[in-house]
């Protein structure tokens, strides 16, 4: 017996080293000087240093949705041509983007039928733009099958 309460005695001594107060004061004022610094700099109205320039825009074409999810979407140009379709070419993608952009636009109350661009910025990189809700969905990242599904429709 007593080789047991010797061996508890040395779990909870042990237990209570584990993470030294020292350490966990030390974390929670980073923390909290984090928290001050951002609330400082948002307050003050300090500009954003972090945030890159948008490039110019070099190409630009109007699309608009039509179809839904059990069919397909397709995507109209100007003229009301249908240039691509979710169903074809591994362009799923579509389906995707068309979710979110019909998402943005019921939680704003605008109108669904309205137009989107599809922008190729210089240096090559491909946005899609929704004027009338002021969301944007940059496409890098996504993986190339499914950034060509957009950017194809430019050339």
């Amino acid at each position: 017996m007593n080789q047991t309460s010797s061996l508890a005695n040395q779990m909870k001594a042990r237990d209570r080293d584990m993470v030294p107060r020292g350490l966990v004061i030390a974390m929670f004022s980073l923390m909290l000087a984090s928290l001050a610094l951002v609330a400082y700099a948002r307050l003050t109205d300090m500009p954003l240093t972090g945030v890159t320039a948008e490039r110019p825009i070099v190409a630009e074409r109007l699309i608009t949705f039509g179809g839904d999810r059990t069919t397909g979407i397709q995507i109209f140009d100007e003229s009301g041509a249908e240039i691509a379709a979710s169903t074809r070419d591994k362009a799923g993608f579509i389906d995707v983007v068309w979710v979110a952009v019909m998402r943005e636009r019921k939680v704003q109350g605008v109108d669904a039928a309205a137009p989107l661009r599809i922008v190729r910025r210089d240096g090559g990189r491909t946005d899609i733009i929704d004027d009338t809700t002021n969301w944007s969905l940059p496409l890098i990242g996504y993986g190339q099958d499914n950034v060509a599904a957009f950017a194809r429709l430019i050339d």
